[in-house]
């Protein structure tokens, strides 16, 4: 089962230029990748090619080559996984937005037009992290913030969270915090509002463990480099949309 009290281990994507053979997923355990794309930077050039024009424009925006290559690489990453997942080329993935449950707009969760694996992306620093699965799943991934930041956002999750996290040394408050907010912008990209949805609402842990996840959703860390925090969410078995 995906709820587990060791984290999860995900599979880190060797190259941007070659497509991976699927793994396997289940109804209760998604597919989760690991991508540092500084790692692949003499492969972008050519790897990019497969980006959608609106995929080259976002990262052709980006001021800062680091975040360019963040960029470029976790999306190049999914587009790979996708095409393996959908068999077709990666430059042939076409993506679409379902609605946002809080305003029905199309800006809720990403998904393949036409049907297909639910999936969600996430990057930060230099870490990209991209979970695919048979039911809706959101993942994030969360670089250490610095003490100063947990200060001033712990107030804003939820009532439990905030009192765990001010109950700690402020030594260990960076980390506890870091999980807590990968744990929860999981499950809100899971659920499709991002963090359109109050922090305060939903409760899902700062411990070791994850607590058990709202609405029968699963939550689970996911082991990721030091000085960052990973999750992945999984919504209940059946919940197909």
């Amino acid at each position: 089962m995906l709820l587990s009290v060791p984290p999860l281990s995900p599979r880190e994507l060797t190259s941007l230029l070659v497509p991976p053979p699927a793994a396997e997923f289940s109804a209760d355990r998604p597919e989760v990748w690991l991508v540092r794309p500084g790692r692949h930077v003499a492969e972008l050039p050519r790897a990019s090619d497969v980006l959608s024009d609106a995929e080259r424009r976002q990262a052709a925006a980006f001021r800062s080559e680091s975040d360019r290559v963040l960029y470029t690489g976790a999306h190049v990453a999914l587009r790979l996984l996708l095409g393996v997942r959908a068999d077709v080329p990666p430059e042939k993935v076409e993506m679409v937005r379902e609605p946002c449950p809080c305003c029905d707009k199309p800006h809720g969760r990403p998904a393949l037009a036409g049907g297909g694996p639910h999936f969600s992306l996430s990057h930060s620093g230099d870490l990209a992290l991209i979970a695919l699965a048979a039911t809706p799943v959101g993942a994030d991934v969360e670089r250490l913030p610095r003490a100063r930041t947990v200060d001033e956002v712990a107030g804003s999750l939820h009532p439990r969270e905030a009192k765990e996290l001010a109950e700690l040394p402020t030594a260990e408050r960076p980390v506890a915090f870091a999980r807590t907010w990968a744990r929860k912008e999981a499950y809100l990209k899971g659920i499709g509002t991002g963090l359109g949805r109050n922090l305060d609402l939903d409760y899902v842990g700062s411990g070791p463990t994850p607590a058990a996840g709202p609405d029968g959703w699963r939550l689970a860390d996911v082991a990721v480099d030091e000085g960052y925090a990973g999750a992945v969410a999984l919504a209940p078995q059946g919940a197909e949309s």
